[in-house]
């Protein structure tokens, strides 16, 4: 590794210990009722967005696949992590119409062994469990849809997801799925407590933000890798890519798998945010919201996925409650009244694509914004010098 990569490799790790660090601070000091614990909501929901964001980018973006399957995939991903995390004296209440088929709690089982440990870890293999089972799901999915292209691709994921949920519902599936019925009673996120001496110290944001940055974080790696330039190959020509030896359906596969993988393990954390997952709650409308993110940030950018998963959680989430209730950075008009924030939410997504045709980061990263920011910094500040001695010089003149 030579002197840049290292360089850059420290300043990635700083940085983020000092993010994390601010999470941790943050969830010390935000009690539950001030005003500032809706900051620690949208920063859940945001970690968790961004990461569906990223992993539809990777499919859409880096391979240019068109998939609308999100939704069906994160409904399986939360149902199998809320699942595989039930305590057994709570499934009877959980499953009350229905006698359960999975009798096993991985947080549960290793935490009688590991006493708080073991329930972190039993939650970790509930989260990647669901990631698996998500994968094996989109390969199946896979082999007939990727053989689609395009608009007929976007379509098939599409009624696969809606497929997905109402099988979901199903009655005969009940002793798995619940039924219509939500399931709940599994580990939460107010399960993630510290104990340090009296005093209790919540860690639930930390671990989503956390979870979600290391997949996010691996998904950049594999973008950077020999997988990730064929990915983008395929995107740029599929027949020039064919042409150099790529086996186009392998690596679409490879791709659709990977991505349903991370959207599996999103919906995980999101039931973990939530506390009740239900099949309901997995409409197309939610696929929609991660692909204006996607949109929003810049197709083919990881930075602009998450950037535009913080901007829409917290402008629909906390920015503009205001406009809901009446009043707004000290204003009070009858137009602010139920729905009027999705009203100004939609002129700003407007306004937002009009003037960023490609995105907030286009197809950048934010390495390569600092450095057009540093050198257009150079070159105003070299030319405000180079005048300044132009006028030195003018006044020295006899």
């Amino acid at each position: 590794m030579d002197k840049t990569n290292r360089r850059k490799s420290v300043w990635v790790a700083a940085s983020l210990t000092f993010f994390f660090a601010i999470v941790i601070f943050l969830e010390w000091i935000i009690k539950p009722t001030d005003k500032l614990s809706m900051l620690l909501t949208v920063l859940k929901k945001s970690s968790v967005y961004a990461l569906v964001a990223v992993s539809m980018n990777l499919l859409n973006g880096f391979t240019g696949l068109f998939s609308l399957g999100q939704a069906g995939f994160m409904l399986i991903g939360a149902y199998t992590y809320a699942i595989l995390s039930i305590p057994l004296a709570e499934r009877d209440a959980v499953y009350r119409y229905y006698d359960s088929a999975v009798n096993i709690s991985f947080p549960e089982v290793l935490g009688n062994k590991l006493g708080g440990f073991g329930m972190i870890l039993g939650v970790l293999v509930a989260i990647l469990a669901s990631g698996i089972i998500v994968a094996i799901f989109a390969y199946l999915i896979g082999l007939p849809v990727l053989r689609l292209k395009s608009d007929y691709l976007a379509i098939a994921t599409l009624g696969f997801a809606e497929i997905i949920r109402a099988i979901f519902q199903w009655g005969r599936l009940g002793p798995i799925t619940n039924g219509s019925n939500p399931l709940r009673n599994y580990v939460r996120q107010n399960a993630f407590v510290v104990s340090l001496g009296s005093a209790n110290i919540g860690m639930s944001t930390f671990f989503l933000v956390f979870v979600a940055s290391l997949c996010i974080g691996t998904i950049v790696l594999l973008i950077n890798s020999s997988y990730g330039r064929v990915f983008k190959a395929i995107r740029e020509d599929e027949i020039a890519a064919e042409a150099m030896g790529v086996n186009l359906y392998r690596h679409k596969q490879l791709s659709f798998c990977i991505s349903s993988f991370f959207t599996g393990i999103g919906g995980a954390l999101l039931a973990i945010f939530m506390g009740t997952v239900t099949a309901s709650s997995f409409r197309a409308a939610m696929t929609y919201e991660f692909l204006l993110i996607v949109v929003l940030g810049g197709i083919g950018s990881i930075t602009g996925s998450v950037v535009g998963a913080a901007l829409f959680v917290f402008a629909s989430e906390w920015w503009l409650r205001g406009l809901d209730s009446g009043a707004f950075l000290g204003i009070s008009s009858p137009l602010f009244r139920n729905g009027f924030r999705l009203v100004v939410f939609s002129v700003i997504i407007m306004a937002v694509v009009l003037f960023f045709r490609r995105g907030i980061m286009g197809d950048k990263e934010l390495p390569y914004v600092v450095n057009r920011i540093k050198a257009r910094l150079a070159t105003r500040i070299s030319r405000l010098s180079k005048a300044g001695e132009t006028d030195d010089r003018n006044s020295s003149a006899p």
